[in-house]
């Protein structure tokens, strides 16, 4: 019973489950979940700014872009947001 839902939670959270099901752009904590990681974790990544995907930030809101979640999901590479890297120093 344990492994039957273990599958429907991966499924919940697969590639084409989520272009199905969702906008532009998803909570952080779907998208934690169908990154393997916790709710906790997730936003201390964000926090961080080393959430693996495209994070936005609307006020007090934060919200993954869907499009970023997918090519993460896919291709395993992280695509980090890109807000607190830190200046390129001239060579």
């Amino acid at each position: 019973m344990h492994t039957q839902s273990n599958e429907l939670q991966g499924t919940q959270y697969s590639p084409t489950r989520i272009r199905a099901t969702w906008d532009g752009t998803g909570s952080v904590e779907d998208a934690s979940k169908a990154l393997g990681f916790s709710r906790a974790k997730g936003y201390d990544l964000v926090r961080r700014g080393e959430f693996p995907c495209r994070v936005l930030r609307v006020g007090r809101t934060t919200r993954v872009v869907t499009a970023s979640l997918l090519r993460v999901l896919e291709s395993g590479e992280p695509e980090y947001n890109g807000a607190r890297r830190a200046p390129s120093t001239p060579a």
